[in-house]
């Protein structure tokens, strides 16, 4: 499936109107969040956002970040 979408000034932002059909792929409506993640080769993913996973990640991060958090200010310099 491809769409093929048009970049849209709303206000002071730019902003990605999505037809229904792919909301309905995505099982996301008005209001709701979504995910736009960049993958290795370039290209990018939309994904509804989900706060638990997005959540849980964050805890395994915050807690990368305190075990290790000497290194990465070394690493900072």
């Amino acid at each position: 499936m491809v769409f093929e979408l048009k970049l849209r000034k709303i206000g002071e932002s730019v902003g990605l109107v999505l037809p229904q059909e792919a909301l309905a792929h995505l099982n996301a409506g008005d209001g709701d969040s979504v995910v736009l993640t960049e993958a290795p080769d370039g290209s990018f993913t939309l994904a509804p956002a989900r706060s638990e996973q997005v959540t849980a990640q964050m805890k395994a991060a915050e807690s990368i970040i305190q075990r290790y958090r000497n290194t990465l200010s070394e690493l900072a310099k």
